[in-house]
């Protein structure tokens, strides 16, 4: 009797130990399924809207070309990207914002040369580093300034422009939209190039300075050439050059300025840039689409017909670019005395 007994508190024993395995394993598989939950749930980048700070106002060139690409990228993400206008401070309170921003990929910024290359070399207050707080992921395109005299001054090339400043040294003036604007940049980078001495007549904005050059009170400025497209197909003034790297499609008879001086290229750019230390992949995300998207050929039509050539440059050579302008504007703003205002 003993024995049964004995031998049936040995199998009870034993089942239990079994079952006890048996709810331990589950146990452990149950907590591993857990813990392999979010990474399964956890969608691609990305799976929000996305917001892309514009450091102008609204209306203008990069207001504009922001928001044709937001809309193709936002068919290329499957996700909104929506325009911020965060104007000020000369682009510089919107990049300011965007540095600051989480690097997550969801805050993009519209870089531009003021707030990254010329405007900290001028001396501009600024609270960020525009190499270290910033991955430069896709350099988008440039916009030509034009050289331009009215239509009956007597410098029909820039050779005539360049004789006629060695015969009267200082007599020449030419007028931009203010100190440390790009054709106030431009035009100091011409006289440091050719050794010529020209006066700088700085005005509020590139329009009062192109009624002074209508009405023959300066002698030539460095103006967008999509704002003076139209007063060169009617005759108003003559461009003498472009200052892109290349002649422009919809005026092929106008040269370049390097042409005749070379390294005399002054562009405005922009490009995509967001918070440093944004994950490779998200980068690498952003630049394949805004790749795909600026290579499309309706894509670049519409921005050459806003003026602007299209470079689609990817992060290595777009961290190189700014390199490169920060060597190139740094001599001439020192040499020129340039100060933010």
């Amino acid at each position: 009797m003993t024995s049964l007994l004995t031998l049936a508190l040995q199998r009870h024993l034993t089942s239990m130990r079994r079952l006890s395995l048996s709810a331990l394993a589950a146990l452990v598989l149950g907590v591993l399924g857990l813990l392999s939950l979010p990474a399964q749930a956890q969608a691609p980048y990305p799976n929000k809207p996305i917001k892309w700070i514009v450091p102008f106002a609204p209306g203008g060139s990069g207001d504009l070309i922001a928001r044709l690409l937001a809309e193709r990228m936002t068919q290329a993400l499957g996700q909104a990207v929506i325009i911020d206008n965060r104007g000020g401070n000369g682009s510089v309170l919107g990049t300011d914002l965007a540095a600051r921003a989480p690097a997550d990929g969801y805050t993009w910024v519209l870089s531009n040369g003021a707030a990254i290359t010329t405007g900290p070399l001028m001396g501009q207050n600024i609270g960020y580093q525009p190499l270290e707080d910033f991955v430069h992921v896709q350099l988008i395109g440039s916009f030509a300034n034009a050289l331009i005299v009215r239509h009956d001054h007597p410098a029909k090339t820039v050779q005539d422009l360049l004789a006629l400043a060695r015969d009267k040294p200082g007599k020449l003036s030419y007028g931009s939209a203010g100190v440390g604007s790009a054709g106030n940049l431009t035009g100091e980078l011409l006289k440091q190039l050719t050794k010529i001495q020209m006066v700088h007549v700085p005005y509020k904005g590139s329009g009062p300075a192109l009624n002074d050059l209508l009405g023959g009170q300066i002698d030539l400025m460095f103006n967008a050439l999509i704002a003076s497209a139209p007063h060169i197909r009617a005759g108003r003034v003559r461009a003498l050059a472009l200052t892109g790297s290349q002649r422009d499609r919809d005026f092929p008879q106008v040269p370049t300025l390097a042409e005749t001086v070379p390294g005399a290229v002054g562009d405005a750019w922009f490009g995509l840039s967001v918070p440093a230390r944004t994950p490779p992949a998200v980068v690498e995300r952003l630049r394949s689409e805004m790749s795909r998207v600026l290579n499309a050929p309706e894509t670049r039509n519409k921005l050459a017909e806003m003026g602007m050539q299209t470079l689609n440059l990817g992060p290595r050579e777009f961290q190189d670019f700014v390199q490169q302008e920060i060597r190139k504007w740094g001599p001439v703003i020192k040499a020129a005395q340039i100060k933010a205002e």
